[in-house]
């Protein structure tokens, strides 16, 4: 049972990744070397942070790149935010009487600010900030503090994260949110992956404060049917979402039906809570089996049930945290970015059906 819950900060609670690439591109640039894209940047940071560096200005000081990044972090740190569900796991911690720490790289200065921003200064029994490299402090946290590691979970963002909690030989989660990727985190071995902090609430709440089941369900599992839609604007262009539940890849839109609702309902609905648009013109366009899909986060088997429709007249897309970006592109941009197989075939079976693509167009 988890008595003892370890965070880590960055990516996991709250959202830095937009200062900390920032900050990161402003020591290559004065040191002379190319910036990196926030994709570059997500695929080549690693922690401790002195291997990053030494791979792409290996000519300058660690004190001195600190200086820069440092100096420049401070100037955009108002763009850190807390990240979807992290208030509601720190309270759920605290009505648990859960003991809750904080072990991060964060320069304490840094997270002073950061925690007074977002009122989460409160929720930790000890915080260890500012620590290089997590996996030599570890044993030092749970020694310290005389946790149990059996009932102690150290939850992150990074493959260093997952790391250190195999040096401490406590349990490991690995969230979506923030630096790597699904991939990245998969290597590591994590003992559990989940999208986000709401997941592992949900999960704990569910399992009595354990990461997996007591017992298996007496039930065998079933198939989850599921909508989605490739949504065309007035302009004949179409709308795809980025999440990390989909290894950061590029896809439409949708949701699991609810019980008692038509397709067509939790369509609409679906789309609704994800992207704020009202839909017209629903076309049925083909059902996929998804089974275990290797780009989703977890085994799962899915029912695809797939469909186009139109978003008339202006409407801002208004995205909720299931999605990270959206776009409108046209159906041969679309077709340029990574996308998800099962959005993929989509795209290459409404393409076949020229007609509907000319009528959606139309339409506007």
């Amino acid at each position: 049972m988890i008595r003892n819950v370890i965070f880590d900060w960055s990516g996991t609670l709250v959202d830095d990744l937009p200062a900390v690439w920032e900050a990161s591109n402003q020591v290559f640039r004065l040191a002379g070397v190319e910036p990196l894209t926030l994709e570059q940047f997500r695929a080549e940071f690693r922690l401790p942070y002195k291997g990053f560096y030494d791979k792409f200005v290996p000519h300058v000081a660690l004190d001195q790149l600190e200086v820069w990044f440092h100096s420049r972090f401070v100037e955009c740190q108002d763009s850190v935010v807390a990240l979807p569900h992290a208030r509601e796991i720190l309270e759920f911690c605290r009505h648990r009487g859960l003991r809750v720490f904080l072990l991060s790289t964060v320069h304490p200065k840094h997270w002073e600010a950061q925690a007074e921003a977002t009122g989460f200064t409160g929720y930790f029994e000890k915080i260890y900030a500012g620590v290089a490299d997590k996996r030599t402090r570890i044993a030092e946290l749970l020694s310290e503090n005389l946790l149990d590691p059996q009932a102690t979970i150290f939850i992150g963002d990074m493959q260093h994260d997952i790391e250190t909690a195999r040096q401490g030989g406590i349990h490991s989660v690995a969230v979506l949110t923030g630096y790597n990727g699904l991939d990245q985190l998969r290597a590591a071995k994590p003992d559990l992956i989940v999208e986000h902090l709401g997941e592992l609430r949900h999960l704990m709440e569910r399992n009595a404060m354990r990461l997996r089941p007591v017992e298996p369900s007496p039930c065998p599992p079933r198939p989850i049917a599921t909508v989605g839609a490739l949504i065309f604007n007035d302009a004949g262009q179409v709308l795809l979402v980025r999440t990390n539940k989909w290894s950061n890849l590029w896809g439409i839109p949708g949701g699991k039906i609810e019980w008692g609702e038509t397709c067509e309902a939790a369509l609409i609905r679906e789309l609704a809570e994800e992207t704020g648009l009202q839909v017209t013109d629903i076309e049925f366009v083909m059902v996929q089996d998804a089974i275990q899909p290797p780009e989703f986060y977890k085994p799962a088997h899915f029912l695809l049930l797939n469909y186009t429709c139109r978003a008339p007249g202006f409407q801002p897309v208004r995205l909720n945290s299931e999605a990270q970006e959206f776009r409108w592109l046209s159906l041969p941009e679309a077709f340029a970015l990574p996308l998800n197989g099962p959005t993929r075939i989509l795209l290459e079976e409404v393409i076949r059906n020229s007609d509907k693509v000319v009528a959606l167009q139309a339409a506007g």
